[in-house]
């Protein structure tokens, strides 16, 4: 009995295709990332081969925006600045979330969707950034 057909070519056939084509795109971008790294080891290989290496105890010290290091190696720094950048970093995000909930919103049919999970995720940033402030976070001093 002969093999089913689909268009002339057989299931196997049409089966090895689609394999093809869907390791095909996988070499590409295996292809590009082992040119990358290529790229970059040859470049710091060729920075290491160009560079001059003459240590002296002046290049050896610590720099520090052209002030001579004094003291110890330890500067205390206050833990605000770092709350700072953590309450940056939840409003980055939040921007990020919501460029694309715009243009999902604006779709028809995921209108009503949208907007409660857009709104539930601002109600979880709202309750953090009430937190800040009622630890008292937000207070410059």
């Amino acid at each position: 009995m002969p093999e089913p057909t689909i268009g002339g070519a057989t299931p196997a056939d049409a089966t090895t295709v689609v394999a093809s084509d869907y390791f095909q795109s996988y070499s590409v971008v295996g292809l590009l990332a082992v040119v990358g790294v290529l790229f970059v080891a040859v470049a710091f290989g060729a920075g290491r081969l160009l560079r001059p290496v003459v240590p002296t105890p002046e290049k050896l010290l610590t720099y520090e925006c052209g002030v001579d290091p004094v003291g110890e190696g330890w500067a205390h720094t206050q833990v605000r600045y770092y709350v700072y950048a953590f309450l940056y970093v939840i409003f980055a995000v939040d921007s990020i979330f919501l460029f694309p909930w715009a243009t999902v919103f604006a779709a028809p049919g995921y209108g009503a969707t949208t907007l409660v999970e857009m709104f539930i995720f601002l109600g979880f940033l709202a309750v953090g950034l009430l937190y800040a402030y009622k630890k008292g976070v937000l207070a410059w001093t």
